[in-house]
């Protein structure tokens, strides 16, 4: 039975790495997969500089189509570079192999390496263990210099362990979720992917929330200006969240962590590639393609993707304002926001020699879109309708973004030793045009004001520098030291220009007290260390960051008056974390961490003038604001019980002090003394604390064959205790709670379904006051996090359900295809509601947007898994340095 068993995860694991390498070959029923690589370096044992002309041969087992079986056999032999650099491309994984090292002038050497994979014991296969996704990078290992002499140091047999990747894999410091095969969200943006990770929740604008709070956008693990909805599904191959970030990251974001998105960067030999398109039901297409070659030592890719996008929404809002006078207004509205986007992104990376890689990478993407939104606005004073407005919104906007990467890796003989460097620039420029019509009626319909014709011209710009470098070093086998330095710049730009219609002169006239332009400089310093060891059972990760800041804000004057400048310098602080992980079992972990950020209040939280750009809802800020800082603690479980299986259990607890908390008041119309109604006043304040906590679960298990279920639930709850002038906020603690669940099932080899859903519970407002992401992170290093608001609240129940179908095609020549039919929100069940109240008003609203589109999309790829593709000269000695230099 252990044999059968042993045979079977044997198959499964050659399948899945078949899967990842389609181009891998296969012989005499037995998966040999010739994807391994070996690289190193031959020294002179006194000199330790390269030795020239050595000849290095490998053997190991290949199978014989004649005799039906293994034998030993020579698989390759080269002759060594200038410097002693060999590399050996193209090996089976499995298996145990030779090398045999000869040259003149120095005794024979011979050593022994190996990919072994090691069969896992009953119910590991597909563990969501820690090291997954290191693991499945290892087939590509530098086996560091080999010294010739007679003596000769013996490195003993280096061990390779290769593996598919799993849905889910669970990190020292991270959860990863591979989506490059998410069905329902092919051919729409990452905020559709977002909807499908357990831990995430996404409002009905796209705004995305972690743990009730605003995340911080990564894209390959550095901060950018794209926002979610400006990123196709079809690029990403996983998503990091990174819940409670150890001391390598960013002190900022506050009560929120990270949320990196990974990419998709092929970097298989050879030539590969594919072409896709999709169609929806508003008859709005999507187009992409993506090209990746790689030859010795060049590694070149370039993608494309064009996607447009049609979106209705209705919404309808019922206010009543708690004034001396009591009033309602009641809106009622529609939106039509049309356009298109694209994105290309392209880069290369070039292989020095076997352990030097320089990189650079760029995207570019720019789009345009059109809003059109009319609303109906009643009003009653005392019971009494009074009046209504009829209002037409009509406008047009443009984003465009650039981000490079320039970076630089070496590798040092020791494996798993390197230092790297990168240099990332982001910059971003938006322009809008808005023309706004209010028609005011009485309540016989007969015209009460001449219609309230506005413009609104806009534009901003955002330039975002960061330099890095990281060192790792693993001074042993059970221990490793973390060490870097970063720097990170800001500018950022903004004009809004607020024109009323003059009936006299028939021209738009600027209106300066509603218009504002102002500009803002971040500079973040922080250096960082970690040490992590392991004794025995138990994984122990420590670290400490220190970072200062300042920030210099001026608010232009739109006219010829003089601008309103300050500055804050924030000192130097200490950001201790730790992280320890004992393993009960071969499937079980229990994980405790903890670590300490911060919060710094953003550009409009510090501005101490008067915006005036809402009348009816002024903001003033307040320059002595605090940072707010935030302990976080974590306790999770994880229990890989069977194969294909996992569980995971996370506790979360965080404490805030000097929390940034939005307030509201009234007081008089600045803008128009004569007008005795009050107007709401937006300002900020540090509360005393706040406390956050909650739990997440999650299980993932093959019910059948062909059946695999995924379902996980998030329950949190926040309290605030602030004290504001006028004012005394103690936020009772409601426990709130959402649900997910993901059904993968496996019709055919070539027919999948996936069917998804969601719900979510009556849920208190997030004390953030909103999400992030669609607005590129609600939170982080330059914007300080999401904003508290002292309006205590809660959205009411709502669930949705999505249906994918999938069917795949593989032809002989290496190609594949698939087409993808979904729908979301297939019952037209996802309505969000919600409530909200102060000691100034209540308020109740409803939204729905895109229900039942329905889409359908063709993915088509092809390559060629071949090195020696493109070569001038067939010669093995040719061949690249290593794999593992190229980033993913």
């Amino acid at each position: 039975m252990s044999k059968l068993f042993t045979s079977l995860v044997f198959l499964i694991l050659s399948s899945t790495l078949f899967a990842q390498f389609p181009g891998a070959r296969m012989g005499g029923g037995t998966a040999n997969m010739n994807v391994g690589h070996f690289y190193g370096k031959i020294v002179d044992s006194k000199t330790n500089k390269g030795i020239e002309g050595v000849t290095v041969q490998i053997s190991g087992n290949r199978f014989d189509t004649v005799a039906k079986k293994m034998v030993q056999a020579i698989l390759n032999t080269q002759i060594t570079r200038a410097n002693g650099d060999f590399s050996f491309e193209n090996l089976p994984v499995f298996g145990d192999f030779k090398l045999k090292f000869s040259a003149l002038g120095y005794a024979a050497l011979e050593k022994t390496v190996s990919f072994g994979i090691k069969m896992p014991a009953r119910g590991e296969a597909g563990a969501a263990g820690g090291g997954m996704q290191q693991m499945a990078g290892m087939t590509d290992k530098d086996l560091g210099n080999f010294k010739m002499e007679p003596d000769a140091t013996d490195l003993g047999n280096v061990t390779v362990t290769s593996t598919a990747k799993p849905q889910f894999e669970m990190g020292i410091d991270r959860k990863i979720f591979n989506v490059d095969k998410n069905l329902v969200s092919a051919g729409q943006t990452a905020t559709e992917i977002m909807k499908n990770i357990p831990a995430l929740n996404v409002d009905v604008d796209g705004n995305v929330t972690l743990r009730n709070a605003a995340p911080t956008i990564f894209i390959d693990g550095r901060p950018t200006t794209v926002t979610l909805d400006q990123l196709p599904a079809d690029i990403i191959e996983r998503v990091e969240l990174i819940t409670n970030p150890s001391a390598k990251f960013d002190a900022s974001g506050g009560n929120a962590g990270i949320l990196n998105i990974v990419l998709k960067k092929n970097k298989k030999t050879g030539y590969n590639g594919g072409i896709r398109t999709g169609v929806d039901s508003r008859g709005r297409i999507n187009l992409g393609g993506d090209i990746n070659i790689r030859q010795n030592k060049v590694n070149a890719f370039l993608s494309a993707n064009f996607n447009q996008r049609k979106s209705i929404s209705n919404n309808y809002t019922d206010r009543t304002n708690l004034f001396s006078t009591p009033s309602n207004v009641k809106t009622t509205g529609k939106g039509v926001n049309e356009g298109y986007f694209g994105f290309f992104r392209g880069g290369f990376d070039f292989l020095v020699d076997n352990r030097n890689t320089i990189s650079l990478a760029a995207n570019y993407n720019k789009g345009q879109f059109d809003n059109v939104n009319t609303q109906r606005v009643d009003s009653t004073v005392q019971n009494n309708f009074t009046s209504y407005n009829q209002i037409q919104n009509n406008s047009r906007s443009n984003f465009e973004n650039f981000g490079t990467q320039l970076s630089y890796k070496h590798n040092f003989a020791r494996n798993g030793e390197n230092i790297s460097a990168d240099l990332n620039f982001n910059s971003s420029k938006n322009d809008n045009n808005a023309y706004t019509g209010t028609s005011t009626f009485k309540a016989d319909n007969s015209v009460k004001f001449p219609a309230l014709l506005q413009q609104t011209t806009g534009s901003g710009t955002n330039k975002f520098y960061t330099l890095q470098t990281d060192y790792e070093n693993p001074l042993s086998d059970d221990s490793k030291l973390e060490l870097g330095a970063r720097a990170a710049f800001r500018d950022f730009g903004n004009t809004s220009n607020q024109f009323r219609y003059d009936y006299g002169t028939s021209k738009y006239t600027l209106v300066p007290a509603i218009s504002n332009r102002y500009k803002f400089n971040d500079q973040v310093f922080a250096a960082y260390a970690t040490y992590s060891f392991k004794v025995k059972k138990f994984s122990y990760q420590l670290g400490l960051r220190a970072e200062s800041s300042n920030y210099t804000g001026t608010l232009l004057k739109t006219t010829g008056a003089d601008s309103s400048q300050f500055k804050v310098d924030f000192p130097l602080s200490l950001f201790p974390s730790a992280f320890i992980t004992y393993k009960m079992t071969d499937k079980e972990d229990l994980q405790l961490n903890y670590s300490r950020r911060v919060n710094r209040p953003n550009f409009f939280q510090l501005m101490p003038f008067p915006d005036y750009s809402d009348p009816q809802n002024i903001n003033i800020g307040n320059a002595g604001l605090k940072p707010e800082f935030t302990n976080s603690f974590e306790v999770s479980y994880n229990n890989a019980y069977k194969r294909g299986a996992n569980f995971l259990v996370t506790a979360f607890f965080k404490y805030s002090t000097n929390l940034i908390t939005r307030y509201s008041y009234t007081g008089k119309n600045e803008l128009n003394p004569t007008d005795t109604t009050p107007v709401f006043y937006n300002s900020y304040i540090n509360a005393d604390n706040s406390i956050t906590y909650g739990l997440e679960l999650s299980n993932k298990m093959p019910v059948t064959k062909w059946w695999d279920l995924t379902l996980s639930a998030n329950l949190f709850s926040a309290k605030i205790n602030a004290t504001i002038p006028g004012q005394n906020i103690n936020n009772d603690a409601r426990v709130s709670w959402f649900a997910k669940m993901n059904s993968s099932f496996k019709i055919t080899k070539t027919l999948s379904i996936q069917f998804s859903g969601d719900y979510q519970a009556k849920t208190v407002l997030p004390p953030g006051g909103g999400g992030g992401g669609r607005g590129g992170g609600g939170g982080g290093m330059m914007w300080g996090g999401g904003m508290q608001g002292t309006a205590q609240g809660y959205n009411l129940p709502r669930y949705g359900f999505d249906l994918a179908i999938r069917k795949e095609w593989t032809w002989k020549n290496g190609k594949s295809g698939a087409l993808t039919l979904s729908m979301n929100d297939i019952f037209r069940t996802q309505l969000f509601e919600s409530y909200s109240e102060s000691n100034l008003f209540t308020q109740t609203s409803q939204r729905r947007r895109d229900p039942q589109v329905l889409r359908l999309n063709f993915n088509f790829r092809f390559g060629k898994f071949d090195a020696t593709l493109f070569k001038r000269k067939n010669t093995k000695a040719d061949q690249g340095g290593g794999m593992d230099m190229i980033q993913q």
